[in-house]
């Protein structure tokens, strides 16, 4: 691979850790055991994704890649262990802890995981299908957070919280237009970054769509 390919490798990777960190924080939050914070944390790292090659007629990219499954089994694993080992000095403050850490693991596996849904549906030869490939890149960053609330019996993140699923949107759409002009990478890049920012700014400013009730 050239020094690009290792990027975007890494790049993907931060996103596998990122989500699986969020799955297993929900697990601990939802007093599973280990294991249910393993799957939970595997199930939002690679969930996505799996849908989106689904979606593609391919066969997922977790099982023919599975060190993307191997990272998202460690990052799940080192979440569990650093909670298990300072719940005494987390036990006051967990909640505080808790929102925190899952806006920063969840904002940026959105970013990255939205970019990568494009990117994928551009590699298959879809670049000229705009509302395909911003499909595939919403799926792809909010189908692993939706398995995980639903597995752990809470209302899917994506419904509920600070402008989720339109920050996915919205990352998409610029990725498809970045790499319409400047290719991969910088596609990747800006396009993350900009829903980290749009899910920091809602969550700082607490934006919400509409509901009723409020």
């Amino acid at each position: 691979m050239d020094i690009q390919e290792w990027i975007i490798f890494a790049i993907e990777l931060i996103g596998t850790v990122a989500f699986s960190a969020s799955g297993a924080m929900v697990g601990i939050e939802c007093s599973m055991d280990i294991f249910g914070v393993i799957v939970l944390g595997v199930s939002t790292a690679v969930g996505g994704g799996m849908v989106r090659d689904v979606i593609l007629g391919k066969v997922p990219s977790a099982l023919l890649h599975p060190v993307y499954v191997i990272y998202a089994v460690l990052a799940a694993v080192l979440v569990f262990c650093i909670i298990y080992f300072r719940r005494k000095y987390l036990q006051d403050g967990f909640g505080e802890v808790y929102d925190k850490l899952m806006l920063a693991m969840d904002s940026v596996g959105l970013g990255i995981f939205s970019a990568m849904g494009v990117t994928k549906g551009i590699s298959c030869g879809y670049i000229d299908n705009t509302f395909l490939l911003v499909f595939l890149g919403t799926m792809t960053g909010v189908g692993g957070g939706l398995l995980r609330d639903t597995m752990a019996g809470v209302a899917p993140y994506i419904f509920v919280k600070h402008i989720y699923a339109c920050a996915s949107i919205a990352g998409a759409w610029i990725c498809v237009i970045i790499y319409r002009s400047y290719g991969e990478l910088p596609a990747m890049v800006v396009s993350s970054l900009i829903v980290m920012l749009i899910r920091f700014l809602a969550a700082h400013y607490r934006w919400n769509l509409p509901r009723i009730g409020e």
